[in-house]
């Protein structure tokens, strides 16, 4: 067993059964707190936390997933690529609106963790929250950051978007797909455009397109960080 637990292919196989799981979950109860990644990110501490496997032992295939994180993100390309008839026709506000959205998302985790005297290196791990986990990831990396930990807050922010955006749309009557989309995208990446999904076509193709761009002006911002 130990042998067996050792090989990087368990922690693939491993990964993948949880993610399995969780979409099964996902699919039988249709709510935000059953989002498939969530879930099987449940699944994954607990098996460790919990049982003899070892963080080290479940990494040396962890990492490799991790690795193609980045490259699976450009994917976001296509969607904005087959989409750009209506980007160009609202090019200005969602743009401004994905300005807003990631001013609103770092200044906001600055400012409360002046606050609370928060590590540095714990504030580069959370600032990048509302992009998409591959670019967070990396972000947050190069600049000093816990990889773990920013992960962790890209997908409770996701959770919270899906789960409180849609509330906050019908509260301020927000009845434009394309702003609505924006919303979603721009605050809760993806988990936040599969929210955006289920509200109408348009809404997740803006999700899509904000996750985009939400990625390349955080990215510039952080030049200046």
């Amino acid at each position: 067993m130990e042998n067996l637990v050792a090989l990087p292919v368990f922690g693939i196989i491993l990964t993948i059964v949880c993610y399995f799981l969780g979409s099964r979950v996902g699919k039988l109860l249709h709510s935000p707190l059953t989002n498939p990644m969530l879930i099987a990110n449940v699944l994954v501490i607990l098996i460790v936390c919990v049982t003899p496997l070892r963080l080290e032992q479940y990494m040396a295939g962890g990492s490799i997933i991790t690795m193609f994180v980045v490259p699976a993100t450009t994917i976001l390309a296509i969607r904005i690529y087959r989409q750009r008839s209506l980007l160009r026709a609202n090019i200005i506000p969602i743009l401004l609106g994905c300005l807003a959205g990631s001013f609103a998302s770092i200044g906001s985790i600055i400012l409360l963790c002046r606050l609370f005297s928060i590590d540095k290196m714990v504030t580069l791990s959370m600032l990048p929250k509302s992009v998409t986990t591959a670019i967070a990831l990396e972000l947050s990396v190069q600049n000093g950051g816990l990889g773990g930990l920013t992960v962790s807050a890209v997908i409770v922010t996701g959770v919270f978007s899906a789960s409180f955006n849609p509330f906050f749309i019908r509260l301020f009557k927000l009845k434009d797909p394309v702003a609505a989309g924006v919303a979603l995208g721009a605050s809760g990446h993806a988990i936040g455009t599969a929210a955006a999904l289920e509200q109408g076509e348009i809404q997740g193709a803006m999700g899509g397109i904000a996750i985009g761009i939400m990625g390349i002006i955080t990215s510039l911002i952080f030049i200046f960080i």
